[in-house]
């Protein structure tokens, strides 16, 4: 398909999010091409909204809107209980769902998981994995995100891995050395990459309103782009997508997309807005 209506219908595609255009937007628009990458946003919803009719309030919200289905994708992670009753209603809408987590275990005595199988049951195609919360709040070390991304390369679930510096790493000139540690440990056990995206996050523009500029960004990412050169090969770098994330908004995305290292966009708060279709537009451009 390639205009979807967010409110079911074929429409015609959303008009380009103003402010994009110039060297940047050419050169990320002729790597794109040239690479294949489609653009892919993401919207994290985290432990929101507090009630199902708010959910289900906010897709309604963004029924007016629609995408081209052919130059981006799009998914959103709700929580493990609104899931299954946003799930069909977002299908239909051209959205994808996704889980916010995934077990690094099989079925059995692990309360509170839910596992690859379960996601292969329930036709859930993606889910997060690595997610800095995940990692500073829940104890999740770089081995425990590779046996899960492990666990989705067996099932065939398309995993967004998450990596990002903290603040003080970041300071002290270490955001290239910990986005490499954390990517060095899931490299081994990926054999499809066509599942795997990647998000970079830098910790300290979660949630804060900080943002990384245009420039930061984009010199981070083409780092994370080289190193898989180097040790995945130029197949791998040159084909794999990589978001950004980070207090994305309406107002910044349009420079933001320009970069030509980034292919789109884990978004948190934004996405729990009506008007978190205007970052997918953004990105369809």
């Amino acid at each position: 398909s390639s205009n979807v209506g967010l409110a079911g219908a074929p429409r015609q595609r959303c008009a380009s999010a103003g402010g994009r255009g110039g060297l940047f937007a050419s050169a990320r628009a002729t790597a794109a091409v040239a690479m294949g990458r489609k653009p892919i946003v993401g919207g994290n919803w985290k432990c929101n909204p507090a009630t199902l009719k708010e959910a289900t309030e906010l897709l309604a919200a963004w029924g007016g809107s629609t995408f081209d289905a052919d130059k981006v994708e799009v998914v959103i992670s709700p929580t493990a209980v609104h899931l299954p009753s946003v799930k069909d209603k977002a299908e239909s809408m051209g959205i994808m769902v996704a889980t916010q987590n995934v077990s690094n275990t099989g079925m059995g005595a692990f309360t509170g998981e839910w596992c690859a199988e379960h996601l292969d049951d329930f036709k859930i195609k993606w889910t997060l994995i690595g997610h800095s919360e995940r990692r500073t709040k829940y104890g999740e070390t770089d081995e425990i995100t590779a046996q899960k991304v492990q666990k989705c390369q067996d099932k065939g679930i398309k995993v967004i891995f998450c990596i990002g510096e903290l603040l003080e790493e970041r300071e002290a000139g270490k955001t290239d050395e910990v986005n490499q540690r954390q990517l060095a440990a899931v490299i081994p056990v990926i054999k499809n990459w066509d599942d795997i995206v990647i998000a970079y996050e830098p910790v300290w523009a979660i949630g804060t309103g900080k943002v990384a500029t245009p420039e930061q960004a984009q010199e981070t990412q083409k780092a994370i782009r080289d190193y898989l050169r180097t040790k995945c090969g130029a197949g791998v770098a040159d084909n794999v997508r990589i978001q950004y994330g980070g207090s994305v908004t309406p107002k910044n995305c349009a420079e933001l997309i320009g970069m030509p290292d980034i292919d789109g966009f884990l978004v948190g708060g934004a996405s729990l807005k009506p008007d978190f279709p205007t970052i997918i537009s953004a990105c369809a451009a």
